[in-house]
């Protein structure tokens, strides 16, 4: 059997291999005093440390479709550790924003109404007609909504953010950006570890994996499972309870099977169950007396961590799904076969008036909504052997979505219930042929041409009816439609590539960014609403500088980038019948255009720094304003929604090897993000002002014998947040996060 913790255990093994013994307090000043200034990177090695020189791990990349490091590809990208997440009790999508200044991340009471957000651009919508701007694909599946990922991840390698369009190789389109999650491959080695963590809260997550050889250098497989729970951290004062919790359980298994060494099969099958109570909104702001009264006896705050309602908002979620990826190597060629199949099932219930009383002014709305959904893909790529003059990966890419909804809505008067429901379901079919290819016109200028052709065919269909023949409050009268459309699409990308050192590469691309058209397809859906939203197309141009120097004890990587977004496609107040909701429509022009650094530097063998900052002007060119809007079109210059301006993240990692074998490891980091408004109307009551949250944790570690126990803590200056702020109309409601409040938690992990 093998102890297995990954890179921490070698770097572990090699510090207390290469240093002598000091007193922990000596260590960390050394530590701290060997960062070098910016005239020191070229010291001369006669002054290096004898035993062993410090230097960063090197990083990969799948970005092009090709594994690369990280600091050769010509791609503004971002990579977190999986292992990393796991220890920082970050287990999803949403958790990592904080690490990457670029992407943010809108959440809501149901994962199904989750969206993500890439230099400032994003799709915020509920309805099933409408893709994502931000792409998420794992192990090359492409997954054609956001929700079907905001769960907890299995067995995650590492998690790679593109920025910018990426449409040219990643599946479908993806027009502003890319999630590309990598989970870990089976290891040849048999191995197994059980990894156990509390958490004030009572929250409670236990994972467990086996892998290993099942037929020697033919057959390898990898199980992984999770239980997790949580109590939440707001409280209904209705009935006494908890929520903003969650439990869930899921496995994850792959087999790949090796029957020669141009042949590789991989199988991979996933299910997680999930039931999260995250309530319907926490009202942070009562616009009237009326509803401050209604509310009591929770007093509305910008720190409200309690609610008042008397319909439990939560979700049952099950997402699953089978992939199989054949490589052969046909020669120096290789093809690569990705066929995959997903089901989504999510039912969702939530209290619509967030009151726990019905009243004259304030009618009860229920909500109860039943998703079930289906995706097939297919995707074909040939990739051309290395080191040739002409390098290329191109292919072709299928995907079939069905989606099928149910949503009913209950209003209940002094006087009367009401009822609405409807039925809707879209179809889409897209078909594309792509390819990129890599001219080396000498052993430091490349070019990169790359072009996608993308055919979509969308269509829907809708009926609605109420126990209402006219429109009350929250339901609209009895009504059916149907549409479809079709639209062939063009995006790719042109650039320059320079190496102006075997450490020091510079890239200039142009990228053509394509998002197919979109129906507004959702419960109270009007005439009005039937026809296509046209495709949402942007130019984007990015330089970008990466560095390797200090003897690979620092990397640099600088981006600067401007994306201008024709017919971007966006939610904004409207009214329908007197009354105010939102509607998808074409907005009109954005554009977005910023600078974006991450660095990581190895100053010693024990310490390690690193981070991030981006500075993003997203904002509204030209608003295309819609007849009858309810809220204010005077909107041009202002921001896009979820887009500070400026975000940062910092690190240090810090390890003491001690005589015994043992191993101390500190980590802190601080992220820190300007003030944000979540509302493309501009209301003055949905900014989140600028904050900071600091964490950090202590552990040590036993590697040789397999063992590592933690303690960490989370918002240590207990700073409260609001990840969201919308209007209810009399109110202003916000999302709570996890780490709203300081919370600490203990972690211990066996390997065998």
């Amino acid at each position: 059997m093998h102890n297995i913790l990954g890179d921490q255990q070698k770097l572990a093994q090699s510090i207390r291999a290469a240093t002598p013994r000091r007193p922990h307090l000596g260590w960390l000043l050394a530590g701290l005093a060997a960062l070098p200034l910016p005239g020191a990177y070229a010291a001369d090695p006669a002054t290096a440390v004898a035993e062993q020189e410090p230097t960063l791990k090197s990083v990969t990349v799948t970005a092009t479709r090709r594994e690369e490091s990280l600091q050769k590809v010509p791609v503004a990208v971002s990579v977190v550790d999986g292992e990393q997440l796991e220890r920082d009790n970050r287990n999803g999508v949403a958790s990592i924003v904080q690490q990457v200044p670029s992407l943010n991340f809108r959440t809501g009471a149901s994962n199904k109404d989750t969206s993500l957000f890439i230099r400032g651009v994003g799709t915020i919508s509920t309805s099933p007609g409408v893709e994502p701007t931000v792409a998420t694909v794992i192990d090359g599946v492409v997954y054609a909504r956001p929700g079907q990922a905001t769960l907890d991840l299995l067995d995650l390698e590492r998690i790679e953010v593109l920025r910018g369009p990426q449409g040219t190789l990643f599946g479908k389109n993806a027009s502003a950006g890319v999630l590309n999650i990598v989970t870990k491959a089976p290891t040849a080695d048999t191995h197994g570890y059980i990894d156990q963590a509390y958490y004030s809260g009572n929250e409670s997550r236990t994972r467990f994996g086996i892998g290993g050889s099942l037929i020697p250098d033919t057959l390898k497989g990898s199980l992984t499972t999770l239980f997790g729970s949580y109590d939440g951290n707001v409280d209904n004062q209705h009935n006494g309870q908890e929520v903003n919790g969650y439990n869930r359980k899921g496995v994850r298994g792959k087999l790949e099977f090796t029957p020669s060494d141009d042949l590789k099969l991989t199988l991979a099958a996933d299910y997680m169950q999930s039931h999260d109570d995250a309530p319907n909104g926490v009202v942070s702001k009562a616009l009237t007396p009326a509803f401050a009264g209604a509310l009591n006896p929770v007093r509305a705050s910008s720190d409200n961590r309690d609610i008042n309602t008397d319909t439990r908002s939560h979700v049952e979620d099950i997402n699953k799904g089978l992939s199989a990826q054949l490589d052969w190597n046909l020669g120096d060629y290789t093809l690569t076969s990705i066929t995959a199949w997903r089901g989504w099932n999510n039912t969702q219930y939530q209290d619509g008036d967030r009151l726990g009383t019905v009243t004259a002014a304030f009618p009860g709305t229920a909500d109860k909504g039943d998703l079930d959904f289906n995706q097939y893909s297919q995707e074909l790529r040939l990739a051309s052997p290395k080191g040739q003059f002409l390098e290329y990966v191109g292919g072709v890419f299928y995907m079939h979505v069905k989606d099928e909804e149910t949503y009913q809505r209950t209003l209940t008067t002094t006087t009367s219930v009401n009822r609405g429901i409807a039925d809707y379901s879209t179809r889409s079919d897209s078909y594309s042929a792509f390819g990129e290819t890599t001219l080396n016109f000498t052993s430091s200028l490349r070019g990169i041409a790359g072009l996608r052709w993308t055919h979509d065919q969308l269509e829907y269909e809708h009926r609605r009816s109420s126990t209402s023949a006219v429109q009350v409050s929250g339901i609209q009268p009895a009504t059916s439609s149907s549409g479809s459309v079709d639209e062939d699409g063009w995006s790719g990308r042109l650039g320059l590539q320079y190496d102006l050192s075997d450490t020091v590469t510079t890239y200039l691309t142009y990228s053509r960014g394509y998002k197919g058209p979109a129906y507004n397809v959702f419960f109270n859906m009007q005439p009005r609403d039937t026809d296509a939203l046209k495709p949402e197309t942007s130019n984007t141009w990015e330089v970008g500088i990466k560095a390797t120097s200090w003897n690979n004890r620092l990397t640099t990587n600088l981006a600067v980038f401007h994306s201008a977004y024709d017919n971007y496609q966006a939610n904004f107040f409207d009214t329908v019948a007197g009354q105010v909701v939102t509607r998808l429509i074409n907005a009109g022009s954005v554009s977005t255009e910023g600078v974006e650094l991450d660095y990581a530097l190895q100053a010693t063998q024990q310490l390690k720094l690193s981070g991030a900052l981006a500075y993003t002007r997203a904002r509204i060119d030209e608003f295309a304003c819609p007849a009858g809007a309810a809220a204010s079109c005077n909107v041009n210059g202002k921001p896009l929604p979820f887009s500070p301006d400026w975000k940062s993240y910092v690190r240090a990692d810090y390890t003491i090897p001690l005589d015994n074998g043992l191993d101390i490891e500190l980590g802190t980091d601080y992220s820190w993000q300007s003030e944000v408004q979540y509302d493309i109307s501009q209301n003055v009551d949905t900014k989140q002002g600028a904050y900071g949250i600091w964490n950090a944790s202590v552990a040590l570690a036993d590697y040789s014998n397999g063992w590592r126990v933690a303690l960490l803590g989370k918002n240590l200056a207990d700073k409260s947040y609001s990840p969201l702020l919308a209007s209810g109309g009399s109110y202003i409601y916000r999302a709570v996060p996890r780490d709203d409040e300081r919370y600490f938690g203990v972690q211990l992990r066996k390997d065998f």
